[in-house]
């Protein structure tokens, strides 16, 4: 009698213990899941307004740039191409200019270089372009004497616009008449001188000898340029 209450003593314990062992192990599983829980909702809910954010952050940036890069840079003042101000300008006439020598540019070798001298006379610009007729004449309504002058291209043809008041210039070189033994020698009281495209002539004193053949050339001109 006393052995078998042992034994059931002895059941009686080991059904407590493993009760109570359960009970401990349901203990601890049973808190574990509201924490999982707890941290991983806070994190999803985190991670949403991070994602909204971003395209209201990277769309600024871009917006003001684009129409800076659409809108054309303005001109600077003054930057329009530039034009010729002698386009359109009508030539130079003798009736509206005066004609001058000036010789002070020396002379070589039996030549004597000078500058032919246009001057605008009249009230409104013209322009001169290209080479003066100029031949030795015996007087202002003589004819001219010998050959006309020859052209000198060195030079290039260019528009040269007079205001009122101002001048264009050619090289003019005369040679000598004494340089040529078969020179048939006349008198020349001077230069007649045709603007260019014009049939109306100008006079400019300059006595010298002229040759009356129509094969020597003594003078040689040059295309105006601006003064």
């Amino acid at each position: 009698m006393t052995l078998l209450r042992t034994n059931k003593g002895n059941k009686g314990l080991t059904g407590t213990t493993a009760a109570a062992a359960l009970a401990l192990l349901l203990t601890a599983c049973g808190p574990s899941q509201p924490a999982t829980q707890g941290t991983t909702e806070p994190a999803t809910g985190s991670a949403t307004p991070s994602t909204q954010a971003a395209p209201e952050t990277s769309a600024p940036p871009s917006s003001p740039s684009s129409p800076a890069q659409s809108q054309p840079a303005a001109p600077a003042p003054g930057s329009a191409a530039p034009q010729s101000t002698a386009a359109g300008t009508q030539l130079c006439k003798a009736s509206g200019l005066k004609a001058t020598t000036d010789a002070t540019g020396g002379g070589a070798a039996g030549s004597v270089y000078m500058e032919l001298i246009l001057t605008n006379t009249g009230k409104a610009s013209c322009r001169l372009k290209g080479f003066a007729g100029v031949s030795l004449t015996s007087g202002p309504d003589g004819q001219p004497i010998g050959a006309p002058a020859r052209r000198d291209t060195s030079v290039a043809v260019q528009d040269v616009l007079l205001a009122p008041g101002k001048s264009g210039t050619a090289v003019l070189r005369y040679t000598q008449a004494g340089n040529y033994p078969d020179c048939t020698k006349t008198a020349a009281a001077g230069f007649r001188i045709y603007p260019p495209e014009d049939t109306a002539s100008l006079f400019v004193a300059r006595p010298s000898d002229a040759c009356s053949n129509a094969s020597i050339e003594l003078l040689s001109i040059g295309a105006f340029q601006a003064r």
